[in-house]
């Protein structure tokens, strides 16, 4: 958190009477402070005059990517979700007129909270002894999320409801070729293993309102070590919930696993559930069936592939500085992530 004088995207004064006039629980003027992550959107706290506070959220400055730092999307997601049993900010108000300050922006309560990005923020945020509560909170968050009926909470039109995993092999298999050549890297694992998973699908059931980026960074644990809040949903839609189930218990390591886990990530210290235990648990809560988890998990991996390819492929092209990138790390996280995918497969095969 930074506090400074200077608010990149935000024109103040307009933003400050805009808020006056539509949010009556605050009361100018502010005290803005810079707070860091959120995918790149300019999102600061901000403190009223009776000591009061919240949270704004614009798009990067810039042109941006169509669909791409969807402030409707997260305001949507933030307000049909209140009074659920998922934890998210308070929704407190929605500008969807540019001309305010250059962009539409959105303002939600502030949660006395913290996202985790590494294993010293654990270790500062998170005491042993509150870990395994903080795993189980985790899981039981995502497993209130999937219970969800969409049309009944007014999101039944965030999505298309049928093929999600289709649709996602699609997309990234189209990435991943299109990126070949500027990357100058093909293996031909990501090639057969898009063959497979399209050849085996599963059926995905009644969909469900995914995340589609849940994980301990998208969290804000409270001082009990729960989850306090849910936040960024800007790529949130509506898919197959076990996909969602498989990405965010990619990040957690478990007995099984060949290698050790990353030591920087923020779920390797001891004290937490293993991947194995959490997904018992959501199967617990949920009643759905994981016997087939292996293959989302694989799929997860795959496209995590996927995704970084058409970053290195971006990198050689020039349209991203290399300063301070280490391109040979991401080309090893490629294929440590392509290999992942086939062990989840062969696990799948096996049983």
């Amino acid at each position: 958190m930074t506090t400074t004088t200077t608010t990149p995207g935000y024109d103040v004064p307009a933003v400050e009477a805009w808020i006056q006039a539509r949010v009556p629980t605050l009361r100018t003027p502010f005290r803005w402070t810079r707070l860091l992550g959120g995918h790149s959107n300019l999102t600061w706290r901000i403190d009223d005059a009776d000591g009061r506070a919240a949270v704004i959220r614009r798009p990067p400055l810039g042109e941006l990517l169509p669909r791409a730092h969807d402030m409707a999307r997260e305001w949507s997601l933030i307000r049909a979700l209140s009074g659920t049993e998922v934890p998210v900010p308070a929704a407190l108000g929605f500008c969807e007129d540019p001309s305010v300050t250059g962009a539409q922006f959105y303002l939600m309560g502030h949660i006395d909270g913290h996202p985790l990005y590494n294993a010293d923020d654990t270790r500062r945020w998170i005491p042993e002894d509150r870990r395994t509560a903080m795993g189980h909170s985790f899981v039981d968050a995502l497993a209130a999320l999937h219970a969800l009926d969409p049309e009944a909470v007014g999101l039944g039109d965030l999505g298309k409801t049928d093929s999600y995993i289709a649709r996602q092999l699609k997309t990234w298999y189209r990435s991943w070729t299109a990126s070949i050549e500027p990357a100058q890297l093909d293996d031909p694992r990501a090639h057969s293993l898009q063959a497979f998973f399209l050849a085996n699908l599963p059926d995905q059931g009644p969909a469900r309102v995914v995340h589609g980026d849940y994980g301990v960074h998208n969290c804000l644990f409270g001082a009990d070590g729960t989850v306090a809040a849910v936040v960024d949903w800007e790529i949130s839609t509506l898919g197959d919930p076990l996909a969602d189930l498989a990405y965010a218990l990619n990040q957690w390591p478990d007995p099984t696993d060949p290698l050790p886990p990353n030591p920087l990530s923020p779920t390797s210290v001891a004290g937490f559930p293993t991947r194995t235990e959490l997904a018992y648990r959501y199967a617990e809560r949920t009643g759905r069936d994981l016997s087939r988890l292996d293959y989302y998990i694989g799929f997860n991996r795959w496209k995590t592939a996927a995704i970084n390819h058409g970053v290195y492929a971006r990198y050689l092209e020039g349209k991203k500085s290399t300063e301070g990138v280490d391109l040979q790390a991401l080309v090893q996280t490629i294929d440590r992530s392509l290999g992942q995918a086939e062990a989840a497969v062969a696990r799948l095969r096996v049983i």
